[in-house]
């Protein structure tokens, strides 16, 4: 099963995530076969603000200890985290974006709380995905939204990945490969 997990930094704990990056990377080694895509999510002055990670594990059980099991959780980096099922509609990692892993600006974007039948399917332009799949409950029955990784030229072109009319909120956060440097 695949999970999508979105950790999101407290104020101003940005010390302390640096302080704690050798154990986070050691944690995410533990996972390296698991990982379909991880990284950071920015300011645009390049200061950490979430971690993103999309990993295959057996349960709902299994993805929760995943999360709060994370040293950078354990310690209070984060202020909250999103699990939520998702489904791999590329078929690949993030590791395999024909576009690489540098050169453009690239973005989360989150499509939440879908309102009336939101397709779950891939948007007709997929060049710059890398990654895309639908938000779902833990037992997969329910859509509850659409998270994508995506190389665009500017956060509104990243946005128009999702068709905003049809999700209660859309969030676009600037995103980079994760891993060691």
């Amino acid at each position: 099963m695949e999970f999508f997990i979105y950790h999101r930094d407290r104020a101003d704990s940005g010390g302390l995530r640096r302080r704690l990056v050798e154990q986070h990377w050691s944690y995410m080694d533990q996972y390296a076969a698991e990982l379909i895509a991880r990284g950071p999510t920015l300011t645009d002055e390049g200061a950490a603000t979430g971690s993103v990670h999309i990993v295959d594990l057996p349960d709902p059980a299994a993805a929760r200890a995943f999360a709060l099991d994370e040293p950078n959780y354990q310690a209070g980096v984060y202020r909250d985290v999103l699990i939520r099922r998702w489904r791999n509609l590329l078929g690949r990692t993030m590791w395999e974006f024909p576009g690489g892993s540098s050169g453009g600006h690239r973005y989360l974007v989150l499509g939440l709380g879908p309102v009336g039948a939101v397709e779950a399917g891939l948007p007709a332009e997929q060049g710059d995905l890398i990654a895309y799949g639908p938000l779902l409950s833990d037992d997969g029955a329910h859509l509850l939204g659409t998270a994508a990784l995506v190389r665009a030229p500017a956060a509104a072109a990243a946005r128009a990945v999702l068709a905003p009319e049809r999700y209660a909120e859309v969030e676009v956060h600037n995103w980079e490969f994760g891993g060691r440097r």
